[in-house]
């Protein structure tokens, strides 16, 4: 197949195309220099053209997401699909069914979504949902936070041992990288407790969350996977926090990154830059979480809040407990044996709430206040807000006008946040960096994912606006025209066309496959023996069970 896309207006940061009036020319699924003759051709003047759009953290399939689903048949009721024109049946609004998942992303020109969360026990529930998911391609983190291997590996100071298990659990579940939430809290959850600081050790183990990260990083960076550790650190939403994030940062600034990436990713910051110490003095600490994130060697999703219900859900099961005892709404808790403990629990994000408006403030300033190349946008789906709303947010990035007519819904917003100190704008080549390029780039995929430029895989996003015209304050329209793309390719193929799903196509699996030394098994066939409820055998994740898995190698 050979198709140009002629005279758009692109943004591509990774080859730092800022606006350049161009065409895009697409052959047998990569992108392409030239094609002499035989190309469909389709005119694309004074429209937007920017890479797929690429999610590095939304919680899209597995467990806990099916246990949302199940439990919030109210949710399901505000957004629904009828099956027609070859297209799946689907319903949900912030816990959407496997194929409406996939259509909402490529109706907003997204192509590609990670998974960050996967307990490894259910990786095969798992990647059976991911099959499901249509057209958009996907990966799946699975979770090391409180491994029982781990930690021994870690209380024994076995840093081989170790990264011989992060590489098997990865062979194990075709998981692509290593996800760490709550380190050490959620194995103390299982005593009713937690770990709020990166010193604190965890019970029975004898070793600490700071322990933990820093060992998990060194064997990440050792087997050179593509990307780096993706943590969700301790003491989630709690004021103060900021202190235990800045810690939590500083864990590995004596370690040198060698795989051309950050060391460490930090997930849905913004649950992370609390001040006060009450929720009475509760208040915004972005900006200094910003200025130390600016100086070491990491990125970061910002894990916007926006206002209204959505369903939480986390591997870590103490700070869902925390929410239901505040909301006091239905509430699920689930211990995955040796592994993690999550937990889900609607949340309603109130603009009457000083708390919820600072929280929806302090999100905008980190997107502001960090260099945009470590920026990533998120809202940790569905724990801020569901990905469908990411237009909204892009809006609120670009326009200063837009943030200050929010910000008249609650003085907590002036009182306690910097926001309406902040002029910044974000311009479209920015919002590529934080939509397509920074996350293609932290996960290791720059050379297929994130940009325009030849051998990529062509997946691109069109939309019906005109970026050299465009004015700030006219923000409806920017949220208006990314809401709903006018042509979404994958794989170079028109999936979606002027706001209609035109196509389904199966999208791929990525998972690493490291080498494993054959040390490993005595430690595992005794532990399974003894502690799993599932034979060793049983455990593995096969390669025919992923529809288009395809193993990602850094060559």
């Amino acid at each position: 197949m050979k198709l140009i896309l002629k005279n758009g207006i692109v943004y591509d940061p990774l080859n730092g195309i800022n606006g350049e009036r161009m065409d895009i020319c697409i052959k047998d699924g990569r992108i392409v220099d030239k094609i002499w003759f035989g190309a469909r051709k389709i005119d694309v003047r004074n429209k937007l053209v920017m890479p797929g759009g690429f999610d590095l953290h939304s919680h899209i399939a597995g467990g806990k997401e099916n246990v949302g689903r199940m439990m919030r048949p109210e949710d399901s009721l505000r957004r629904f699909s009828v099956r027609k024109n070859g297209l799946r049946s689907g319903s949900g609004y912030s816990v959407p069914s496997t194929f409406l998942t996939g259509y909402e992303y490529v109706k907003m020109g997204y192509t590609t979504a990670v998974t960050p969360a996967m307990p490894p026990l259910y990786a095969r529930h798992t990647h059976h949902e991911l099959n499901d998911i249509p057209i958009i391609d996907k990966m799946a983190f699975p979770l090391y936070d409180g491994n029982w291997f781990v930690m021994k590996y870690v209380a024994e100071k076995d840093i081989d041992m170790l990264q011989n298990y992060v590489a098997w659990l990865l062979r194990a579940t075709k998981g692509f990288a290593v996800k760490i939430v709550n380190p050490g809290g959620t194995e103390a959850w299982g005593w009713r407790r937690n770990v709020k600081d990166v010193d604190e050790a965890v019970p029975h183990f004898n070793v600490t969350s700071r322990e933990i990260i820093e060992n998990l990083v060194k064997a990440c960076e050792s087997l050179k996977l593509p990307h780096s550790v993706h943590l969700h650190g301790n003491d989630l939403g709690s004021p103060g926090n900021f202190e235990t994030a800045l810690k939590t940062i500083d864990t590995i600034k004596h370690i040198d990154a060698k795989n051309n990436r950050q060391v460490l990713h930090l997930t849905h910051l913004q649950f992370f830059s609390y001040g006060g110490d009450s929720w009475k003095t509760f208040d915004s600490r972005a900006d200094e979480v910003a200025k130390k994130v600016n100086k070491r060697d990491v990125t970061i999703d910002t894990g916007n809040v926006l206002f209204g219900d959505t369903t939480t859900m986390t591997a870590d099961g103490p700070l869902e407990y925390s929410l239901h005892t505040i909301t006091r709404l239905k509430w699920v808790n689930r211990d995955v044996e040796l592994e993690t403990s999550p937990g889900v629990t609607p949340v309603i994000y109130s603009k009457k709430s000083p708390v919820n408006a600072v929280q929806w403030a302090a999100g905008i300033e980190l997107a502001l206040l960090i260099d945009s190349d470590k920026v990533i946008l998120t809202t940790d789906h569905p724990n801020g807000g569901p990905f469908t709303r990411y237009p909204e947010l892009i809006a609120l990035f670009m326009s200063k006008k837009y943030r200050d007519k929010y910000s008249e819904m609650n003085n907590a917003i002036e009182r306690r946040t910097g926001l309406l100190t902040i002029d910044r704008e974000l311009d479209f080549y920015e919002i590529a960096q934080i939509t397509r390029a920074n996350p293609a780039k932290s996960a290791g995929m720059e050379k297929i994912k994130g940009h325009l430029g030849v051998n990529a895989h062509a997946d691109i996003a069109v939309y019906d606006i005109n970026p050299l015209e465009f004015d700030s304050s006219d923000y409806e329209k920017i949220e208006k025209a990314l809401s709903t793309a006018f042509l979404t390719l994958k794989d170079g193929e028109i999936v979606l066309k002027e706001g209609k799903i035109v196509k389904e196509t199966p999208g791929r699996t990525y998972w690493v496959n490291p080498d494993v030394d054959s040390a490993i098994e005595p430690d595992l066939n005794e532990y399974f023996r003894k502690y799993y409820s599932v034979s060793l055998s049983n455990y593995f994740v096969q390669k025919d069970e992923l529809v288009r898995g395809e193993i990602f190698t850094l060559n």
